[in-house]
């Protein structure tokens, strides 16, 4: 795992840059945005997609493979945390001397002359800073943005501004978002995560003070998470805290929630309430638009024109994503992969699927992510899905480490019949096409590429039951 140099000087131009993973959802939105710039991009990935494509579309070359020649006629190479240091691209460019940048620090670079609004927090990171987004253009204001995931209406992970601020998604994972110019911090929760990384528990919430601590601006914070309100504790006294949840001593308020469609749910600021109606399904999604109000109240928007933006909001891409639909059976991905992303998602699900059933399709991400909480992931995925498919461990940036499978998740399982462990994607397929019946939902979950799985869910669905698949506009990712 490559990690930011934090002490490293970003010169102001950076000449001739290629992205190693430019895939990736991250790497593509910067190197889209660096190409924008006037920056001559080009990349490289493991495998083709369609992501790919769209970067050649719009100019950018993109080559298949990792080969160290791609390191020769360059003079940046911006790398992902997750590449091994053995890749080809990242040794050549390591023995030519070239300037190596992070992925967090490119992003840096980008948002250097800006204000920054930085989203951080172990869950709902993603939505927020779409809502952040969003809302601030909503209202006119022409910001810059990178998210970790396309947004819906406005089209992409990223986009340049006329305005000088820039709205970004902070990853915590190897305390990257250290590096950012940050005046706005927006915390969405703090639940101990990366411990692989971090070491300890105290490491990991200490990240967050010093994260906190260094926004100029102002620090907007769940008023309701455990951990947020010891980092809340922690927090410099001279900070501008504005707090955000269900909590009587709220900034902004979050009351009279309602999840049995459509989440919908009072806000109260400043002595103002006003009613929100989300198109979103989800507690979670109640709390990410409370924090986002509170961002857009603090850029100077009133209470109405925040919950306008906000009602708006069409959502984010691998979020609950309708991928289609046969014989009244629903495929959904989302991007849960941390057992309380998926507790968090399967409520919601239940409130999609109604009377039907929800078949959870779990993919086990990260080695020490499957050690530590094996016993935590099947408990919340027995209690919140009728039934689950294990699939084949996905151990991103991770070395192999025998032993760990999904095994160790479906061997947890006190009803063994609600559990299958297929580690084969068409074995997998033809499963649940079996197993599934009219108006159940099949939701899969996990980081990565598993959203890739849906169209060979439908494929088995319509072999199954003689009939095409109903598609979303656009026919998914």
């Amino acid at each position: 795992m490559i990690h930011a140099d934090f002490d490293l000087e970003i010169p102001e131009q950076l000449g001739r840059v290629h992205f190693v993973g430019i895939g990736g959802a991250g790497m593509n939105a910067i190197a889209r945005m660096m190409h924008r710039a006037g920056v001559k991009v080009s990349g490289s990935d493991r495998s083709d997609s369609s992501t790919c494509q769209a970067l050649r579309d719009i100019g950018i070359p993109v080559e298949i493979g990792h080969e160290a020649r791609y390191a020769e006629d360059i003079d940046t190479l911006v790398v992902t945390g997750a590449l091994r240091e053995d890749n080809p691209t990242y040794v050549r460019a390591r023995e030519r001397g070239i300037l190596v940048l992070h992925r967090s620090q490119a992003l840096h670079w980008l948002s250097r002359h800006d204000r920054v609004i930085s989203v951080a927090g172990a869950h709902g990171k993603t939505t927020s800073t779409g809502m952040v987004a969003h809302g601030l253009r909503h209202g006119g204001n022409d910001v810059s943005y990178v998210n970790g995931a396309a947004i819906v209406g406005m089209g992409e992970t990223a986009s340049a501004g006329s305005a000088d601020t820039f709205v970004l998604e902070a990853d915590e994972s190897d305390k990257s978002f250290l590096l950012y110019n940050t005046a706005v911090a927006l915390i969405t929760n703090v639940d101990p995560e990366h411990l692989d990384f971090y070491g300890s528990r105290e490491n990991f919430m200490q990240a967050f003070v010093d994260f906190a601590n260094a926004a100029t601006e102002a620090v907007v914070i769940s008023a309701d998470d455990p951990g947020a309100k010891e980092v809340t504790e922690q927090l410099a006294t001279d900070r501008e805290i504005i707090t955000f949840g269900q909590s009587e001593s709220a900034d902004v308020r979050l009351s009279d929630l309602d999840t049995s469609a459509r989440v919908s749910f009072t806000v109260t600021a400043n002595g103002e309430s006003l009613p929100v109606q989300l198109r979103l399904f989800g507690d979670y999604n109640a709390y990410n638009a409370t924090g986002a109000i509170a961002v857009l109240l603090h850029m100077g928007y009133t209470l109405r024109q925040a919950v306008d933006a906000l009602q708006d909001f069409q959502g984010v891409t691998s979020r609950l994503q309708f991928y289609g639909r046969v014989n009244g059976v629903e495929v959904y991905d989302d991007y849960a992969h941390h057992h309380n992303e998926i507790k968090a998602l399967l409520g919601a699900t239940r409130t999609v699927a109604g009377s039907g059933r929800v078949i959870a399709v779990h993919r086990p991400h990260l080695y020490s992510r499957t050690q530590l909480f094996a016993s935590e992931f099947a408990e919340i995925l027995e209690a919140g899905a009728d039934h689950t498919v294990v699939l084949d461990l996905e151990a991103a940036r991770e070395e192999f480490v025998p032993g760990v499978t999904g095994k160790l998740v479906t061997d947890k399982f006190v009803d063994q019949s609600k559990v299958a462990l297929i580690e084969d994607w068409d074995e997998a397929c033809e499963y649940i096409a079996n197993f599934s019946q009219p108006g159940d939902i099949v939701v899969t979950m996990s980081v990565g590429s598993l959203y890739r799985i849906c169209p060979m869910i439908l494929a088995a669905l319509e072999k199954r039951y003689g009939v095409a698949a109903e598609l979303p506009p656009g026919g998914g990712k």
